[in-house]
C-alpha cells in the first residue's frame, strides 16, 4: 500500500512520517513538498484559483505515482483539498485536520494553537458549528523555526498555550508543533489533539 504524503511546510514531514512509524508503519510512504505554497498564501492572504489548480496537478502527479491515498498536511488550504477529493472520489483525500476534528466533537470549547497565522482563518469554519474557538497564534515561532531556533520556537508555542487554559481542550493546528502535545497539555491543563495521530488513525480505519 502507498500512502502519499503532500506538504506545503518544509517542517510537516517529519512529525507525520514519525506518526506512521509509531501507529501505522506497513504502508511505503511518498512524501511530496512545494514549500513556495505556504509563502505564497501568507504573501496574498487568501487563497486563489491557482492555488487550487496547483494543489490538483499534485494531487494528480501522486495517484500518476500509484498512490492509494492521499493525505495532505497544510493546515491552511481547506478548499484546495476540497477539490482534489472531487476530482479523486474513489481513493481516500484526507485534510490534515479532518480526523482530529471529529476526535475533538467531544468538547464545547477548543482552544486552536497555531504557528502560522492562516491556519486561525481557515481552521474554524471546519469545526461543527455549536463547538466554541478560541484562536491563539504564536507569535514569531515560525520563524524561529525556520531559522532553526527549535528552542525559541518551542517556547513560544508553550507561552502561547497558557492563554487557553480556560478551554475544554487544545488542538495543535498544524504538524509542525505536534512534538509539543504533551508539554502543551501540562502548560495549558488540558487535553491536547494532535493532528498526525487523529490523520493516522481515520486512514488506517479507512484503509482496513
Amino acid at each position: 500500500m502507498r500512502v502519499a504524503l503532500i506538504h506545503a511546510l518544509r517542517h510537516s514531514p517529519p512529525p507525520i512520517v514519525a506518526a506512521f512509524a509509531r501507529l501505522w508503519p506497513e504502508p511505503t510512504l511518498v512524501n511530496l513538498l512545494d514549500d513556495s505554497l505556504s509563502a505564497d498564501l501568507a504573501r496574498a492572504g487568501a487563497l486563489t484559483p491557482t492555488m487550487t489548480d496547483r494543489f490538483l496537478r499534485l494531487a494528480t502527479y501522486v495517484v500518476d505515482a500509484g498512490a492509494d491515498a492521499i493525505l495532505f498536511t497544510c493546515s491552511a488550504f481547506g478548499p484546495c483539498i476540497d477539490a482534489c477529493a472531487a476530482a479523486y472520489p474513489n481513493m481516500p483525500v484526507l485534510k490534515p485536520n479532518e480526523a482530529m476534528i471529529e476526535e475533538a466533537a467531544a468538547y464545547a470549547d477548543i482552544g486552536l494553537l497555531s504557528t502560522f497565522a492562516a491556519n486561525l482563518i481557515s481552521m474554524p469554519p471546519e469545526f461543527p458549528s455549536s463547538t466554541r474557538i478560541t484562536p491563539r497564534l504564536a507569535q514569531g515561532a515560525l520563524a524561529a523555526l525556520d531559522a532553526g531556533d527549535v528552542a525559541t520556537h518551542d517556547r513560544l508555542v508553550i507561552e502561547a498555550s497558557r492563554d487557553l487554559s480556560a478551554c475544554e481542550a487544545v488542538v495543535l493546528g498544524q504538524f509542525s508543533i505536534s512534538h509539543l502535545g504533551s508539554r502543551v497539555a501540562e502548560a495549558a491543563g488540558r487535553p491536547v489533539l494532535t493532528t498526525p495521530d487523529s490523520a493516522v488513525r481515520k486512514l488506517r480505519r479507512l484503509m482496513a
